[in-house]
């Protein structure tokens, strides 16, 4: 079968209603979790952009909103369920939970890809998840809001920072230096910013994403989508 399947997706956890983007290509190798940061959703523009590079390399991706629309009105206003970690991550915990029971995804290993608070939310759910949640990738990412997770978090974990993003530089090295995982990477991109807007940033940003799920991804999970 060679055609990529691409739908839209309900997830109710809890009573809550998560709106998501499924796309799985023929022969996927794993499944990718996007965990969006501050303000954000599935149709972040850069997140899309490294979805679509994940799925050409085989990867299936489910870009998912972790705030419901009644959640998304409030936080426009207050700005604090974005910050809220253990929301985010039971959110996380919850889609991981999804794909492992889902007819087309069940057999594929699962990582996560955070971005900004999506990151320490990715940590939070590979801490929480750890049968399932097989590696995680950070953009940009505050693994520091993970907190105690951090030194409970044991699969590959790669952060990606700007390399003119000193603030976040600095809050990665310290939650590099507390996170358990014996594979674990910090990787500073010179002349990125916080968003990797400059020319080439992102896409430097999804090469090294494709290549760690694909390395830490057990590959012995391949399956035929039918």
């Amino acid at each position: 079968m060679g055609r990529t399947i691409a739908q839209e997706i309900q997830i109710e956890l809890d009573n809550d209603r998560l709106s998501g983007n499924l796309t799985i290509p023929a022969q996927p190798r794993g499944i990718v979790l996007f965990a969006h940061g501050s303000g954000s959703g599935r149709f972040s523009p850069r997140n899309l952009f490294v979805a679509g590079e994940l799925t050409g390399v085989g990867l299936a991706t489910l870009l998912l909103d972790l705030l419901t629309e009644a959640e998304e009105r409030i936080d426009r206003q207050t700005r604090h369920l974005r910050f809220d970690m253990t929301l985010l991550g039971e959110r996380i915990c919850g889609a991981a939970d999804w794909l492992a029971e889902h007819e087309e995804t069940s057999q594929l290993p699962i990582g996560v890809f955070g971005a900004s608070t999506g990151g320490g939310a990715a940590i939070i759910a590979a801490a929480r998840r750890p049968q399932k949640v097989k590696a995680v990738v950070s953009r940009g990412g505050r693994p520091d809001l993970a907190g105690a997770a951090l030194q409970r978090s044991s699969c590959p974990t790669l952060l990606i920072v700007g390399g003119n993003d000193r603030v976040v530089i600095d809050l990665n090295r310290k939650a590099m230096a507390q996170l358990a995982a014996t594979v674990k990477e910090l990787v500073i991109l010179p002349g990125a910013g916080h968003l990797f807007e400059e020319q080439g940033s992102l896409e430097q940003v999804a090469r090294l994403a494709a290549n760690w799920f694909l390395r830490h991804l057990p590959s012995e999970k391949e399956i035929q989508i039918h």
